[in-house]
């Protein structure tokens, strides 16, 4: 989880300036307030060095807690023995790609190959936010995202379709209404439930919010974090009796009213895994999973806390692929990162955590995201990073922008997994490893599976019983002979787009006189996917004198089609309102901003078009 102070999003129907602290943030702030936002939002950075940068060490935080847990029987985690695939649907200010309309409009495309969909956190924030910034629990759904009848239609259809809905649970810590320490009053069931400045941790911020609490008439709680703190927000004291009774209604608002199926607790190290024991006993959700980004001891202890209600992701799994990805040596995929196996290793309790391991190669704190937020990423070789992860057990977690750019490839691989029968407690077997390349064997319930990374000039001569049915850049699967009639069968994938008849769109803007131009487009039928921003646009040419820009797209030649754009300066700059129901080649020219910031437009075809 990571809050920037301030950036500019883009979805289709808004997009504006994100003040993603809350208003106190707008008050004189401490220098340790400045300082935690800095390191929470940069941990992530990678070192100008060859190497991969090194895993935050083991920071097991353990502090005494008198709590005890309601008297009810102990729930799973995680199932054992589960063979679904996770998608997180969403990116960093990836506002677009996660409405709740457009996640909607793809479930039939997601059923046959996700069993469960992570969304983001989806309350009202208080403005343009990708909600980790959390104000609104019970009264207030309209996101950045859509409305809270869209969130309950997408659920609904998922539900319908055999996907489950992961919701985002941020409990660390809570925004404020109009100062640093209070907070909305809302109403769930007929009961009201407001927290107030005595659920807020003692040394928040540093000690800074106590001191402004002290001098504005309020009072804190007594208690200390019982984890890590962090300056971004106020972080919530879970010792205390109202702040449980709130979380644990929050809960079952999520499950039994809005329909969610499971958790995803952000910066679980920010208060103890008893807390998470205590609230998944109450909620009893079907899947529950921590992010705990520090080594596997402490990933490990973390869910020991949890006495096994919650699963966690396996941060040592993905270090390990960006490790071997990045730096080309295959052999590292069975190496240790900075003295950490993965929590799904064969060196980890012999494997028997593997139940709890949600294993990932890319999300949202880890991806580049732009020239000055680089992140962690995977450098190249994403599709044999996806190849790994989705042979191997555990429950693999696939990044919403990985399957954009190669739906076919991992589609194709999850009914690979499938056919093998591979699930999160399935046993592995390395096969072969050098620098050039890694092999290991997958026994699921059906038969085996085996993955060959990197060179692969190796691969046919040592394996045995087994005939390729998959390969690309740096990657084969081989099954199991006994499986490829069942293999044969499959389906091949098919998505929007596929042997549709297309024609071209050429869309042209008048030269606005910005330093850049980018065209960010898309489209209902999602044949048109951009990323926020858009394109670069460079491509220009002259007419009757004035110069114009201009981008061609390859659409759908179909009845009603139509597309959108908007024209925008860069992720971070100034951009048109949306421009709809494009269907034929057009020309805008740029008008005054609106009282929105953004800038208004022109059609001017008839006076242009030759």
């Amino acid at each position: 989880m990571c809050v920037g102070i301030h950036t500019y999003v883009k979805t289709p129907t808004r997009i504006g300036v994100i003040i993603s602290m809350n208003r106190q943030v707008l008050f004189p702030l401490s220098l340790a307030l400045i300082l935690s936002l800095i390191i929470a939002c940069g941990k992530d950075d990678p070192k100008p060095t060859p190497e991969p940068d090194p895993t935050p060490a083991d920071t097991t935080v353990v502090k005494p807690d008198p709590v005890t847990p309601d008297p009810v029987a102990s729930v799973a985690g995680w199932p054992a023995e589960y063979g679904g695939v996770m998608l997180q649907g969403f990116y960093w200010d990836g506002f677009g790609d996660a409405q709740w309309t457009r996640l909607e409009a793809q479930a039939d495309e997601l059923a046959p190959y996700f069993s469960l969909v992570w969304i983001p956190q989806s309350g009202n924030c208080g403005g343009t936010s990708m909600g980790y910034d959390d104000l609104w629990w019970f009264n207030n759904y309209d996101s950045s995202f859509g409305t809270e009848a869209q969130l309950r239609s997408l659920i609904n259809t998922f539900k319908s379709k055999g996907i489950g809905t992961i919701a985002d649970v941020v409990i660390n810590h809570r925004k404020n209404v109009s100062n640093w320490v209070d907070f909305p009053k809302e109403t769930y069931k007929g009961v009201t439930y407001e927290m107030l400045s005595t659920d807020i941790c003692a040394d928040d911020d540093g000690g800074a919010t106590k001191t402004w609490a002290s001098q504005n008439g309020y009072q804190l709680s007594a208690n200390s974090d019982t984890g890590e703190g962090w300056g971004g927000m106020r972080d919530l004291d879970h010792m205390s009796t109202n702040v449980q009774t709130i979380v644990k209604a929050y809960l079952d608002f999520l499950l039994n009213d809005l329909g969610y199926v499971g958790f995803r607790y952000d910066m679980v190290k920010g208060y103890h895994g008893r807390y998470t024991k205590l609230y998944n006993e109450s909620a009893k959700p079907k899947f529950s999973v921590g992010e705990c980004l520090d080594g596997t001891n402490t990933i490990r202890s973390w869910i020991d806390a949890t006495e096994k209600t919650s699963a966690a992701f396996d941060f040592q799994f993905r270090y390990t692929v960006r490790n071997a990805v990045n730096t080309g040596n295959w052999a590292r995929l069975g190496q240790r990162n900075d003295n950490n196996w993965p929590l799904v290793s064969n060196n980890v309790n012999g494997g028997a955590y593997r139940q709890y391991a949600v294993t990932f190669v890319e999300n949202h704190d880890t991806e580049y995201r732009s020239a000055t937020a680089q992140q962690d990423p995977i450098k190249k070789d994403t599709l044999a990073a996806n190849a790994y992860l989705l042979a191997m057990p555990g429950t693999p977690c696939v990044f919403l922008k990985h399957w954009k750019s190669y739906k076919h490839d991992i589609a194709r691989m999850i009914q690979a997994r499938q056919v093998a029968g591979i699930q999160n407690t399935s046993s592995t077997t390395l096969l072969r490893s050098n620098a050039g390349f890694y092999a290991a064997t997958v026994e699921g319930t059906k038969g085996k599976l085996v993955v060959w990374l990197g060179d692969q000039s190796e691969a046919a001569a040592a394996i045995e019983g087994c005939t390729k049915i998959l390969e690309g850049q740096h990657y084969s699967y081989w099954l199991d002979n006994s499986l490829l009639s069942a293999w044969q069968a499959m389906p091949t994938p098919t998505f929007a787009g596929d042997n549709v008849e297309k024609h071209d769109i050429t869309i042209h803007l008048k030269d606005p006189g910005w330093q850049q131009v980018y065209f960010y487009a898309w489209d209902g039928n999602l044949y048109i996917e951009d990323s926020w921003p858009g394109v670069k646009v460079t491509a220009t040419k002259t007419i009757n004198g004035t110069k114009y820009y201009y981008r061609t797209f390859n659409v759908a030649a179909e009845p009603g089609y139509s597309m959108n754009v908007i024209f925008d300066q860069g992720s971070a700059e100034a951009q048109t309102v949306d421009i709809t129901g494009i269907n034929s080649d057009r020309y805008y020219e740029i008008t005054n901003r609106g009282d929105d910031g953004k800038f208004g437009f022109r059609d001017i075809t008839a006076a242009v078009a030759p």
